[in-house]
């Protein structure tokens, strides 16, 4: 479907055999099935209009559709289907690899890089004595070169002597780390949480502060299962998620 006003495909009524709520949601899955990102949706008024029901019922369906990262609600400009998320990878692998792994040109703006000097709490996640140089690495992360990620990593110096000045624009920390310096980034203990994007990173990220994200703050692991390193990544909600394969264990 081409561009421009998306309702030409919408049944002209509703049923009376489930709830409107309902059968609104899944009449607007279908229509965003068959559309491109960016492409716009019809007004809450025209679907109100359309299929008879409160302004305030399309406008929660809309919304729901907006958590599940289906559509961008734009003030004052309507509500358009918005672009795929990328979904993480349930293996170990850097940013740059899980780009390339779904098609996508991964890049990288170095925002920052200096040494500084572990305190507690960076010492213990990285199992060093405090006050052991560390190099800090801060970049913004891109796919297709729109901002994804910001991310900050922080890496013993006595690891990876050089680091602080090698070329990190471009390209996978992973590979560097493990080409350069031998390292074997085996395993990760990692943990995500639900945040609101603020301040900077907002700003770096392109989103109004407040908007959803997902930090990842991350333990690399060697072979020997000793921290190699430790990074924190904040991802823009509305473009990344977590896909999960679980097991079920058998019961006795």
């Amino acid at each position: 479907m081409s561009a421009g006003r998306a309702d030409g495909g919408l049944p002209r009524a509703l049923s009376k055999r489930s709830p409107k709520g309902e059968q609104l949601l899944a009449i607007l899955e279908d229509l965003i099935a068959g559309l491109r990102p960016g492409d716009p949706l019809p007004s809450e008024r025209e679907l109100a209009e359309r299929y008879d029901v409160a302004r305030m019922t399309v406008r929660g369906e809309l919304n729901r559709l907006a958590g599940q990262g289906l559509v961008e609600r734009v003030q004052g400009r309507g509500t358009f289907v918005a672009e795929g998320r990328v979904a993480q990878a349930a293996t170990l692998s850097s940013f740059t690899e899980d780009m390339r792994a779904r098609g996508h040109r991964a890049g990288a703006r170095m925002l920052s890089r200096d040494v500084i000097e572990a305190g507690d709490a960076l010492a213990t996640r990285l199992a060093v004595p405090p006050a052991t140089p560390v190099v800090r690495v801060r970049r913004l992360r891109t796919a297709d070169d729109e901002p994804m990620a910001v991310e900050e990593a922080f890496l013993p110096v006595a690891r990876f002597p050089g680091l602080h000045e090698a070329e990190l624009e471009d390209g996978s920390l992973f590979e560097l780390l493990e080409e350069r310096w031998g390292a074997r980034l085996t395993a990760a203990e990692q943990r995500v949480f639900s945040v609101e994007i603020v301040g900077e990173d907002a700003n770096l990220l392109h989103v109004a502060p407040g908007r959803a994200g997902l930090l990842f703050r991350t333990i690399l692991l060697g072979d020997d299962e000793l921290p190699l390193g430790y990074a924190w990544s904040l991802f823009r909600g509305d473009r990344y998620e977590i896909l999960l394969h679980q097991n079920r264990e058998a019961r006795a």
